[in-house]
């Protein structure tokens, strides 16, 4: 009996989760995911931001949220949240204080040395080093106690350019939620409901590039290459939200109209049944321009088993295997639509071999529980 009693007075780690916002995009879906997976593996979740329309989903995750002025990128705001934070982990008794993004990060950094907590952080992008000031303020996402890359492509960028030790950074790709990801069962008034929302022919193949409006993203690059296809036997739709670009949003738009696509190309927003969008296309295209650091929606449409065309750089080379399941292109007009049309041209039986291996590959090396679950193992391995 006083062994129970011992083993009942164990607190449950506490873990802190901190990022400017929670709106849409990768590193937020990421933080409700760990929020959720930690809760699960038996931690007290918390996460601390500016807030958006995603905390409703942490607080289904179980997780508990605290408003803070985290996506601000003022000094004194910065230096500021310090002090907010040191007082969310001392009353709340956080074990891990886990920055995903710059500027929160260096107001965790420093609350946690001040409390002695353990220290981590998550390298999601490739952010500009252009002078040193600039590099100085990204090195903060290198001084966590471990650093997680989300790809092969971030570590060895890491390295060579934030001098850290290969030991100190551990690989963790992005995971696919497979039973929100796949092509079985998928019910058809899903898709009926998407054609009338996006206004998609029904006799025309359906070009989809997934990703927030944004000119690294390739939307402009994808257009210009659409306009040296010789047919017009096809629709393009550009998904993704586009409140933080409405100029670049509005530029699409125009180059749409000169280039002569308005019946082949359209703008349609977000789109939150992705599965369902997934399945409606004939080709997924991830053209972005700069390389990505991970590219998550290469991995989603090849788990639904969709054709994918990604531009031959940053992580697009380990999510996908040219030839095998998808293709990798140069960033070159002439390149992607001589691709796209070789592959609106590919017989039936080729594309369901290529689908089939996408499948297969997404399913073994990206999994949303093989994230989770190395994540988890990293936190209980730091304490």
């Amino acid at each position: 009996m006083q062994d129970d009693n011992i083993n009942n007075s164990v607190k449950q780690p506490t873990l802190l989760q901190v990022l400017p916002r929670l709106h849409s995009g990768g590193v937020e879906r990421g933080t409700v995911e760990i929020a959720r997976a930690a809760k699960k593996a038996g931690f007290d979740s918390l996460v601390a931001s500016s807030g958006g329309y995603m905390e409703t989903e942490i607080r289904r995750a179980g997780a508990t949220h605290f408003t803070l002025p985290l996506n601000q990128k003022n000094p004194f705001t910065i230096w500021k949240n310090i002090a907010r934070l040191e007082e969310i982990i001392r009353a709340e008794q956080v074990d891990i204080i886990h920055a995903r993004s710059r500027a929160p990060a260096w107001s965790a950094y420093f609350a946690a040395k001040r409390t002695g907590v353990h220290f981590v952080t998550t390298f999601h992008g490739l952010y500009s080093i252009q002078n040193t000031l600039k590099k100085k303020y990204n090195s903060v996402m290198a001084r966590g106690e471990k650093v997680i890359a989300i790809s092969h492509f971030i570590k060895n960028h890491i390295m060579e350019n934030y001098g850290v030790d290969g030991e100190k950074i551990r690989v963790i790709h992005r995971g696919v939620d497979f039973k929100h990801f796949t092509s079985e069962n998928m019910n058809p008034e899903r898709k009926i409901k998407l054609i009338a929302k996006c206004s998609l022919p029904d006799d025309m193949p359906i070009i989809c590039l997934p990703g927030r409006i944004s000119r690294w993203k390739g939307q402009k690059f994808l257009l210009e290459s659409l306009k040296l296809l010789p047919h017009r036997n096809f629709f393009c739709i550009f998904v993704g939200d586009d409140s933080q670009h409405g100029g670049f949003a509005a530029e699409l738009r125009k180059a749409i109209s000169q280039m002569g696509l308005e019946e082949n190309c359209r703008l349609v927003g977000n789109i939150l049944d992705m599965p369902a969008l997934y399945m409606l296309s004939s080709i997924v295209v991830s053209a972005s321009i700069r390389p990505e650091a991970f590219g998550r929606v290469a991995v989603e449409a090849m788990a639904m088993g969709r054709p994918v065309i990604a531009t031959d750089i940053g992580a697009s080379r380990e999510t996908v295997k040219d030839g095998e399941t998808g293709w990798l292109v140069p960033v070159q007009q002439k390149a992607m639509a001589e691709k796209i049309e070789e592959v609106l041209m590919m017989d039936r039986g080729r594309l369901e071999k290529i689908g089939g291996a996408a499948m297969l590959h997404a399913r073994t090396n990206f999994a949303a529980e093989d994230m989770y679950r190395k994540t988890i193992d990293l936190y209980r391995e730091i304490l």
